[in-house]
C-alpha cells in the first residue's frame, strides 16, 4: 500500500512537471492577438525609423611625433638609424542620423569624426557613401556631414522641451560595430549638466542601453520622432549601468543651423563669471530665492557691464527660462549668436530687476611669436577657449620660417617652457628670455617631445 501511494505521488509530480513545462512553452510563444486585439509592438515604428540611422566609419592618419634630429638624413646615415614610419592609421566606428534627406545632411557626434581623413557612411540598404564634413562644434560634441541625397530616409524632429521624466524612448545605433541595434527605456532625468563630458551640457538621461558605437545615433519617442542624439554613458565599471545621455533635439537643431550656415558655431559673450548658490551664499546675501546663478565677476566693456550688471547680482531667469545654477546660464548664452538679445531677470539684494543685454563677440588672445622670441618668427600663438591639453597653441606658422624647419607645426601645444609649466600667454612671457635659448615641451596629439630654440 505504501508503495502504491508512493507511485501515485511520483505520477502526480510527473504530470505537474509536464503541465508547467507546457504552460511555459505556451507563454513563450505569445499569440499575435488576445481577445481580438493586436499585441503592442515597436516594430512598425522601427521599420520607418531605422533607415534614417546610419553607420559611420572613419580612418585617420596620425602623424607620429619625432625628434627633429631623427629626421636629419646626415644623422640617420652617420648613426645608421633606419627610416621609421611617420604615420599611423586609426579607425573608429559610430552612428549618425539623417536629418535632411533633400540635402543629405547627417548628424553625428564630433568625437566620432574628429580629425578623420575619410568618412564612410553605410545605409541600412547596404549602400556605402563617402561623406564630406560640413561643420563641427567640439564644445557641444555635434557635427554635420553630408552624403549624396538620393533615396534617403530622414527622421521627423520632435520638440524636446515637451519631454517628461517617464516618457518611453528608444535608442537606435551601431554598438560595437555589430550592425544596427535597438534598445528601449524611459527618460530618467532632464537637464543634466555639470558632468564634465562636454563644454555645453543639457542632457537627456535615459536607461535605454547606450554602448560604444551608439554615439551619434538617434533617441526617438514612440512615434519615431527624433528627440535626442545618443552621446555618452556613465560607466564606472567599464560597462553599461543604465545611465546614458543624449543631447536634446532642440539644442542639436540650433547648432545644426549654425554649422550648415557657417561651418562652425560662432558663440557670443555675455561677460560674466557665475557660480552656484550654496546655503552659505544664500545666507550671506540674505536671499529668499535659493535657486539661481551668482555673478562673481564682470568683464570690463562686456555686454554684461554695459547692461549694468554687477558682482553679487543673482540671475534667476534668462529669456523666460528659469536659471537653477551657473550651468544653465552658460548653456543658454552658449547657444546664442553674436548680436542676439538675452533678457535677464536678477535679484540685487531683495529687489528683483530685469535687463536686456546684447551678446558680443568672444575674443581669443593672440601673440605674434617674434615678440616672444626671435626663433618664433612667423608663428602666431594663442590660448584656445577649450582644449584637452592645457598650454599655448601654435595657431599659425610660416612654412619658410626657421620654426617650421626645426619641426614645429600648427596645432602643436607648448605645455612647458624652460622647464616651467605654462597655461597662458602671460605665463609663457614670464619664463622666456628673448636673448637666451628656449627649451619648450611640445604636445602633438598623443605624442610629446622637447625642442631647443637658439
Amino acid at each position: 500500500m505504501m508503495k502504491t501511494k508512493s507511485s501515485q505521488q511520483r505520477l502526480s509530480i510527473t504530470f505537474l512537471s509536464i503541465y508547467f513545462a507546457l504552460s511555459s512553452i505556451a507563454q513563450a510563444a505569445l499569440p499575435s492577438y488576445i481577445e481580438g486585439q493586436l499585441l503592442p509592438s515597436l516594430a512598425p515604428m522601427l521599420e520607418r525609423s531605422m533607415p534614417a540611422v546610419v553607420n559611420i566609419s572613419t580612418s585617420t592618419n596620425i602623424q607620429l611625433g619625432q625628434n627633429p634630429l631623427m629626421q636629419d638624413p646626415f644623422f640617420q646615415h652617420f648613426f645608421n638609424v633606419p627610416n621609421q614610419p611617420r604615420q599611423q592609421q586609426k579607425n573608429s566606428l559610430g552612428s549618425g542620423v539623417i536629418i535632411d534627406s533633400s540635402q543629405g545632411f547627417v548628424l553625428t557626434n564630433n568625437h566620432v569624426i574628429d580629425k578623420a581623413d575619410k568618412i564612410l557612411v553605410t545605409l541600412t540598404d547596404g549602400r556605402q557613401l563617402n561623406a564630406k564634413l560640413v561643420g563641427t562644434d567640439p564644445e557641444a560634441d555635434v557635427a554635420i556631414i553630408q552624403i549624396p541625397a538620393e533615396n534617403l530616409t530622414m527622421l521627423p524632429i520632435a520638440d524636446s522641451s515637451q519631454l517628461r521624466v517617464g516618457d518611453f524612448v528608444v535608442a537606435i545605433g551601431n554598438p560595437f560595430g555589430l550592425g544596427q541595434t535597438v534598445t528601449s527605456g524611459i527618460v530618467s532625468a532632464l537637464g543634466r549638466s555639470g558632468l564634465g563630458i562636454e563644454g555645453y551640457e543639457d542632457f537627456i538621461q535615459t536607461d535605454a542601453s547606450i554602448n560604444p558605437g551608439n554615439s551619434g545615433g538617434a533617441l526617438v519617442n514612440l512615434r519615431g520622432e527624433f528627440i535626442g542624439m545618443n552621446t555618452a554613458i556613465l560607466a564606472p565599471s567599464g560597462g553599461n549601468v543604465g545611465i546614458g545621455f543624449a543631447i536634446p533635439s532642440n539644442m542639436v537643431m540650433t547648432i545644426k543651423e549654425s554649422l550648415v550656415k557657417h561651418g562652425e558655431v560662432r558663440r557670443g559673450l555675455l561677460g560674466v563669471t557665475t557660480q552656484d548658490l550654496t546655503p552659505e551664499l544664500v545666507k550671506a546675501f540674505n536671499l529668499q530665492n535659493k535657486h539661481g546663478a551668482a555673478i562673481s565677476r564682470i568683464e570690463s566693456n562686456s555686454p554684461a557691464a554695459k547692461a549694468g550688471l554687477e558682482p553679487g547680482d543673482i540671475i534667476v531667469a534668462a529669456n523666460n527660462r528659469p536659471i537653477k545654477n551657473s550651468h544653465d546660464i552658460r548653456n543658454i548664452v552658449g547657444l546664442m549668436q553674436i548680436g542676439d538679445n538675452v533678457e535677464l531677470e536678477y535679484y540685487r539684494g531683495n529687489e528683483k530687476k530685469r535687463v536686456t543685454a546684447t551678446i558680443g563677440k568672444q575674443e581669443m588672445p593672440q601673440l605674434v611669436g617674434n615678440k616672444l622670441h626671435p626663433t618664433l618668427q612667423g608663428t602666431v600663438l594663442s590660448v584656445p577657449l577649450k582644449s584637452q591639453v592645457e598650454g599655448v597653441l601654435i595657431e599659425k606658422i610660416d612654412t619658410t620660417s626657421s620654426a617650421w624647419r626645426i619641426g614645429l607645426r600648427p596645432g602643436d601645444v607648448i605645455v612647458s617652457a624652460n622647464r616651467y609649466r605654462v597655461r597662458t600667454l602671460e605665463e609663457l612671457k614670464q619664463v622666456v628670455d628673448p636673448n637666451g635659448p628656449l627649451l619648450i615641451n611640445i604636445q602633438r596629439g598623443q605624442e610629446g617631445f622637447f625642442v631647443v630654440l637658439k
